[in-house]
C-alpha cells in the first residue's frame, strides 16, 4: 500500500519520532509509506527515515499558538489540493493539525477518508485549538491510540472505537556500547557529575519539571555532586509562561549550576545521552506513551516514572523506580533508590514492544480502510 503519515513538525518529538520509525518498519515490510511535515527551517526531518520524506511549504504565521496550528492547517490543505500528491492508498494523520487537514479534504471530496493516531488529548485556553482538537478526532475514519488510557478516554469521552499500537525501541541503536561520542558528549556538556541525571521533552508543565526541580534539589543534599541535563523542548504548543516559573525557581534553588538545559540535541546524541546518565528523570503528570522510557532502558539506564498509566500498563513493577508526581520526596526517593541499582541486561519490555509489532497492527486497520474506499 501506498501510506502518506503527517507530522505536525519535523522537530523530534515524540509523536514525530513515532511517525518516521512507523514508516520505517512499513517501507520494511514492502509497504510505500511517506512522512510528512510543514518544514518551517528548510532543514528537513531531524532524523532521515529510509523512504523519501515530503516536507509541506510552511507559511509565515502569526502571533499565538492558533494563528500557527491555522496556517499550518491551511498549509496541508494547499498541498494535497496537487493531485499529484494525493497519490496514496492511506492517509494517517498523527496529530490535530494534519487531522484538520485531512479532514477538511475529506469533506471536500479530495480524498475518501483518513486516520489519526491521539498520542494525548491537550488541554487549552483558546476554544479553537479545543475545536480542532475534537474535530480531528471525531472526523477520523479510523483511530489509533499508543497506550490503554487513551483507549478508555476517546471511549468514554467521544463513544469512538480505537486500536491500541503502542511504540517500539530501536535496540540496534540504543545499546549499552560505548562510543567516542559519549567522551565528546561530556566535555560539550559540561558532564562531570556524579550522579548524572537526563530529562528528554524540555520544559513543560505535563512534564511536572517544576516538581522535578524540587526533588533534584532535595537529591543534592545528600549528592552535592550530582547534575540534571535537561534535554528537548521543540514544542508548538506555548510554554512561555510554565517556563519563566522554571527560570526564577531555578535561580532560586541555589542548584543553577548543576542543572543543564541543553535544549533541542541533535538526534545523533540522543544514545550517547542516555548512556551518560545515571538515571532518566520522567515524572510526567499527563504521558501518550513516553518513548523516551524504553530508550533509556534499551541502554539499561534506571528510570524513574510516575506511579499512574501510562507507565503502569507497560512497564512491569520491577521495570522502573515509581512516584507519586505529585509529591517532590517521593520523586527525590525513587532518583535514590534508581541511582542504587545496577541493570546488568536490557529489560523484557524493551523486547515486548517493537516498532514492527506496532506497524504490523496498523497494517490490518489500513486494508480495511483500503477495502472500503
Amino acid at each position: 500500500m501506498r501510506i502518506a503519515i503527517l507530522a505536525h513538525s519535523t522537530n523530534p518529538r515524540g509523536g514525530v519520532v513515532h511517525a518516521l520509525e512507523l514508516a520505517d518498519s512499513l517501507t520494511r515490510l514492502g509497504h510505500e509509506a511517506t512522512a510528512h511535515a510543514p518544514d518551517a527551517t528548510g532543514r528537513g526531518f531531524f532524523r532521515a527515515p529510509l523512504s523519501p520524506a515530503v516536507t509541506v511549504m510552511a507559511s509565515p504565521v502569526g502571533l499565538g499558538v492558533a494563528s500557527m496550528v491555522e496556517t499550518r492547517i491551511a498549509d496541508y490543505v494547499r498541498h494535497f489540493k496537487n493531485p499529484n500528491n494525493r497519490r496514496f492508498d492511506i492517509f494517517h494523520a498523527q496529530d490535530a493539525i494534519s487531522g484538520n487537514a485531512l479532514a477538511t479534504l475529506k469533506e471536500r471530496g479530495l480524498i475518501p477518508g483518513f486516520a489519526r493516531t491521539v498520542h494525548h488529548i491537550d488541554r487549552f485556553d483558546d476554544p479553537r485549538l479545543t475545536d480542532w482538537q475534537l474535530r480531528s478526532i471525531l472526523s477520523a475514519d479510523a483511530l489509533f491510540v499508543v497506550s490503554e488510557i487513551w483507549r478508555e478516554r476517546i471511549r468514554s469521552d467521544y463513544d469512538r472505537r480505537t486500536t491500541v499500537v503502542g511504540n517500539g525501541v530501536d535496540t540496534s541503536r540504543f545499546t549499552t556500547t560505548a562510543s567516542v561520542l559519549d567522551t565528546e558528549l561530556r566535555t560539550k556538556y559540561g558532564l562531570n557529575g556524579n550522579p548524572i541525571l537526563l530529562s528528554v521533552g524540555g520544559v513543560e508543565e505535563r512534564k511536572n519539571t517544576l516538581l522535578a526541580l524540587q526533588a533534584f534539589v532535595q537529591h543534592r543534599r545528600s549528592h552535592p555532586g550530582a547534575q540534571w541535563l535537561v534535554a528537548g523542548g521543540a514544542s508548538l504548543l506555548d510554554h512561555d509562561a510554565y517556563q519563566a516559573a522554571f527560570r526564577q525557581a531555578l535561580q532560586a534553588s541555589g542548584a543553577a549550576q548543576a542543572v543543564i538545559l541543553a535544549g533541542t540535541v541533535p538526534d545523533a546524541e540522543m544514545p550517547a545521552l542516555f548512556r551518560l546518565a545515571d538515571g532518566l528523570l520522567m515524572p510526567s503528570v499527563r504521558e501518550g506513551f513516553g518513548v523516551v522510557v524504553l530508550e533509556a532502558l534499551a541502554r539499561a539506564t534506571p528510570v524513574v516514572v510516575s506511579r499512574r498509566a501510562p507507565f503502569t500498563e507497560y512497564l512491569a513493577p520491577a521495570e522502573a523506580h515509581w512516584a507519586d508526581p505529585d509529591d517532590a520526596t517521593s520523586i527525590a526517593a525513587a532518583m535514590s533508590r534508581a541511582l542504587q541499582q545496577r541493570i546488568t541486561e536490557v529489560p523484557a519490555v524493551c523486547r515486548r514492544y517493537s516498532w514492527p509489532a506496532s506497524a504490523a497492527r496498523h497494517v490490518a486497520l489500513y486494508r480495511a480502510m483500503h477495502a472500503l474506499a
